[in-house]
């Protein structure tokens, strides 16, 4: 063994995921244009572009399966670079809303989805700005804030029997208590399927994923 990582490839993503040839070619677009854009504006860490597939990719689409595809408004609360958000649209998800407040993001947000036709709208502006409140019924968040934040974020724009879905790195016990403290919340934590990718473990540490959250009844503590 040479205790190298393994890097996992486009086609081991379609092999992992069963996704059609059209969806792995416009994801495909997406994963070119990223490393195109890359030296302009650094949209993603450089050391993890290079498994840009198992990393950003896959890590975002194991979001999927818990979300209805279809007649279901999704917010990607500070999106960044697409991830999740982007992801999900490609392989599928309408109604989803991309919100990033950096204006050259939002540019090549809007050039992914020219290129690759998906179903996904830009908001330019602050979380805390959108207008259109309780009216979410799943938002998703990846590397943005600490749990408690993306509650006080995400609490707002949630409607009546709506869920979160976020991805959280090796700390999320401890933001799981820290939050309880001043929220009510029923929680569900499915370990990442990406980890058994990553080589049996010879990613840094840093670089693994963690877990997928999905938070229901959130409400703040009286």
């Amino acid at each position: 063994m040479s205790g190298k990582p393994i890097i996992f490839l486009k086609d081991d993503f379609r092999q992992t995921t069963g996704v059609s040839r059209e969806t792995l070619e416009n994801l495909s677009i997406y994963v070119d244009m990223l490393s195109r854009w890359q030296p302009r504006m650094n949209l993603v860490g450089s050391r993890t572009l290079k498994d840009v597939w198992c990393r950003h990719i896959l890590d975002s689409a194991q979001i999927l399966p818990y979300i209805d595809r279809q007649n279901t408004k999704v917010l990607d609360l500070g999106t960044g670079a697409g991830f999740p958000g982007l992801v999900l649209s490609i392989m599928g998800v309408t109604g989803l809303i991309l919100m990033e407040s950096n204006k050259k993001k939002c540019i090549f947000l809007e050039e992914i989805i020219r290129h690759t036709s998906c179903d996904a709208r830009v908001y330019n502006g602050r979380i805390e700005n959108y207008p259109e409140l309780k009216s979410a019924q799943c938002i998703v968040a990846r590397a943005l804030a600490p749990l408690e934040k993306l509650l006080y974020l995400g609490s707002p724009l949630l409607a009546e029997g709506g869920r979160c879905l976020f991805i959280k790195g090796e700390n999320f016990e401890q933001e799981l208590t820290a939050s309880k403290k001043r929220w009510n919340m029923d929680v569900e934590v499915y370990f990442s399927n990406v980890n058994p990718m990553l080589g049996g473990g010879n990613l840094p540490k840093e670089l693994l994923p963690g877990v997928l959250l999905e938070i229901r009844n959130l409400s703040l503590r009286e």
